[in-house]
């Protein structure tokens, strides 16, 4: 059984808060389950990921949080964030202080690839 849950946001409109609550509430449910948890912000939905940005959005569950709140629970539980090198290149190297590090594609790939992981991507 697998031990590590790798979420690979990517694909998510950054600014739609159901849509980015959902990997954010697993990745935190997850966490608290004790799995090892990394969420990889990637391309456009990488704006998450820049001061400020993530609280601009809310996420309109009747929970009553914005995407930045949620990023920094899930940080609580133990998830990791990162973001990949899209992200540099799209918007500069300035992140919120939940950020980790910069990877690359062949981080993701040799993560996704692993038997020890499950990878969700949105």
């Amino acid at each position: 059984m697998a031990n590590k849950l790798l979420i690979v946001m990517a694909n998510i409109d950054p600014d739609c808060g159901p849509g980015v609550g959902v990997p954010l509430r697993q990745a935190a449910v997850a966490a608290s389950m004790e799995y090892d948890v990394e969420v990889i912000f990637a391309g456009v939905t990488g704006r998450l990921a820049l001061p400020g940005a993530a609280e601009r959005v809310e996420i309109g569950d009747k929970c009553g949080k914005n995407a930045y709140q949620m990023i920094r629970e899930a940080h609580e539980e133990g998830v990791t964030f990162k973001v990949g090198t899209s992200v540099v290149e799209l918007y500069g190297e300035e992140f919120i202080a939940e950020v980790a590090e910069i990877v690359g594609g062949a981080y993701v790939i040799s993560e996704a690839m692993d038997d020890e992981t499950v990878t969700f991507t949105y």
